[in-house]
């Protein structure tokens, strides 16, 4: 017999209507390369920020964006001779 797996409602904020914020647009450059690094080399996303940026909030997807500049400028800085 199979067994059911519950799958979390995984919509945030305070509306869990089916609308999906679409005011941000995604940082994806189609560039999706984690070498050992704990984000993605192209837009600099974690795997779960990556999966959860459709049903993110406006104000959850601009706070990763605000990471997102951090982190690439971290990466730059450590990659200069």
């Amino acid at each position: 017999m199979a067994t059911r797996v519950r799958r979390k409602n995984r919509r945030r904020g305070p509306d869990s209507s089916s609308s999906f914020d679409t005011t941000v647009p995604s940082p994806c450059l189609s560039v999706c390369i984690f070498d050992g690094r704990p984000y993605c080399k192209g837009c600099y996303r974690n795997a779960d920020e990556i999966r959860d940026w459709m049903i993110m909030t406006r104000e959850q997807k601009l706070h990763v964006l605000e990471q997102l500049d951090t982190r690439r400028k971290q990466d730059i800085a450590r990659n200069l001779p």
